[in-house]
């Protein structure tokens, strides 16, 4: 098919939704190659969220930091399915919630709760640190709703500052299902054989770059990554792990897949402008 992503060749790390992506992709005119980097641990199967939130139940936080909008609802949900769903609002209705950005927010308010407090920014967790540190958290109970990054710097900020900090991972992932398949994607990427490589979770990332280094490869992956092979992401959230990788990446104003495929078609289009205007 032809489109406006013509001769673009992509490479997929989604597990999640992969079919979706791929279908859009080719719609627009892309070819890909597939080769998901982790597995999305289903919640209702997920025994670590559910030890995590009888946790909470058993001991109620003070705070809980509400991440990511589809984590903060998919944790309710899968907590009705355990039911745990009434013991863990009213949990949540004691607590003071904070929002790290609009999308948490709105998760929050549609479940019936109402925030203490938003960060202004999406997904601005130094800006929720910094909400909370100025507050006071020594000897408070915090609880962290965690959906992909994993927040390593935030977390022990609040832990040297006296807290007591509770991870909820809602959302787990586990190693490559198919390892051939991601070896083939970096073998792609390092031989500049796809022009670009999506990645929808921070996850996605980590696993690329984990599967490399197992295979000795991590510093021709990076070096086709920041040079030749385009990044392009659904967000910050799955940016931050390039970032501290000094990989550039493109990613859309909201975070949808349908948007980075988008984003994505702009940045293509205006490559082909500015080449034709030479």
């Amino acid at each position: 098919m032809s489109g406006p992503l013509d001769g673009v060749r992509v490479g997929v790390t989604a597990d999640r939704r992969a079919d979706d992506q791929i279908e859009l992709l080719h719609r627009k005119g892309a070819t890909t190659v597939h080769g998901p980097t982790m597995r999305i641990v289903p919640l209702a199967d997920d025994a670590q969220l559910a030890s995590e939130t009888r946790g909470l139940l058993d001991a109620p936080p003070d705070v809980v930091v509400a991440t990511t909008g589809q984590g903060f609802r998919g944790w309710l949900e899968v907590a009705d399915e355990w039911e745990l769903g009434e013991r863990l609002r009213a949990v949540l209705a004691a607590a003071e919630v904070l929002a790290r950005g609009p999308k948490a927010r709105g998760a929050i308010r549609g479940a019936g709760f109402r925030e203490a407090w938003s960060a202004d920014e999406t997904e601005s967790s130094p800006e929720v640190l910094e909400h909370l540190l100025e507050q006071g958290v020594s000897g408070r109970r915090i609880a962290v709703q965690l959906h992909g990054d994993p927040m390593t710097s935030f977390l022990a900020a609040l832990r040297e500052a006296g807290a007591d900090v509770v991870e909820v991972h809602v959302y787990r992932w586990e190693p490559p299902p198919d390892l051939p398949a991601v070896d083939a994607l970096i073998d792609a990427v390092i031989a500049r054989e796809v022009d670009v490589v999506t990645f929808t979770s921070a996850p996605a990332v980590e696993g690329l770059v984990q599967r490399a280094e197992a295979l000795g490869r991590d510093a021709d992956l990076l070096a086709a990554l920041r040079d030749g092979v385009l990044a392009c992401t659904v967000g910050p959230v799955t940016s931050a792990p390039l970032d501290r990788l000094d990989v550039p990446s493109l990613a859309p104003e909201r975070f949808r897949l349908g948007a980075m495929v988008k984003r994505l078609e702009e940045h293509v289009g205006d490559a082909a402008q500015r080449s034709s205007t030479r």
